[in-house]
């Protein structure tokens, strides 16, 4: 599958694996749009795409930018496996000033997949129970454009990055699912030692997608600085019911 297609909603999302293809294409939106939007690669290293009629930057191989180049191949290479083998898994793509010290983060962007309960969890309030079969088409493809655009407000909002930043991509998944002595391919396990946060973290509860099988959550923890510019009637704090134009700021970090 093709890092560039464009994202397509089908009629109807019947097997696993239609939800899969839809997910993987749309986590791969989501990178693109960041990187793009925070500057971190070059206006040469994105295409051009529409998912329903919103105009998205993808990224794409660019001889002139080894780096958009490495994301590509890997994420084709071995984010698509990751999919394959064990979906169940959250990434998140941290940012970093310090080449040395790859530890300390500036920004960080939190992509969690998890099973609907009809999959092989849907976190809706009480008040507002409904079936998870209900789940259309129709409200995924809605909420993947409400997502896209919640991360071009945010992003478009945010105070700039550091000039030179390095990326790095780490996987996390659930003892539960996952073999204990399982090493997934082009990544290299990692140390327990702790991330530091330069700066006041900021968490941000970006969104999320539910599929009748999978529900992708999205989430973003930037320096509190860089927040200024924003538009404060797009954030809430601390409410789970929130608009649908909202981006809810969570007290503490958004692990659960």
């Amino acid at each position: 599958s093709n890092f560039q297609s464009a994202v397509v909603f089908p009629n109807k999302i019947s097997t696993e694996q239609q939800s899969l293809m839809l997910v993987k294409r749309l986590l791969a939106v989501a990178v693109s749009c960041i990187t793009y939007l925070r500057g971190i690669f070059p206006e040469s290293a994105y295409g051009t795409r529409y998912m329903d009629d919103v105009c998205v930057k993808i990224l794409r191989e660019d001889k002139n930018c080894p780096g958009s180049t490495q994301l590509v191949k890997w994420y084709v290479n071995y984010i698509y496996v990751q999919f394959l083998l064990f979906p169940l898994f959250t990434l998140k793509m941290q940012v970093y000033t310090h080449p040395e010290d790859p530890q300390t983060i500036t920004e960080c962007y939190h992509f969690k997949f998890k099973y609907t309960h009809n999959g092989p969890l849907l976190d809706f309030s009480s008040k507002n129970k409904r079936n998870d079969s209900t789940i259309t088409c129709a409200d995924t493809k809605k909420a993947s454009i409400l997502l896209i655009r919640k991360i071009y407000v945010l992003m478009q909002n945010l105070s700039p990055l550091p000039d030179d930043v390095c990326l790095t991509m780490k996987l996390f998944y659930y003892d539960d699912v996952t073999p204990s002595d399982y090493q997934p391919p082009g990544f290299k396990e990692g140390e327990c030692e702790g991330m530091i946060f330069e700066g006041e973290p900021m968490y941000l509860n970006v969104g999320e997608v539910p599929t009748p099988f999978h529900m992708l959550k999205v989430k973003v923890t930037t320096e509190k600085q860089r927040m200024e510019n924003v538009d404060k009637s797009i954030l809430k704090h601390g409410e789970t019911n929130v608009p649908l134009q909202v981006l809810r700021v969570d007290r503490d970090d958004p692990e659960e």
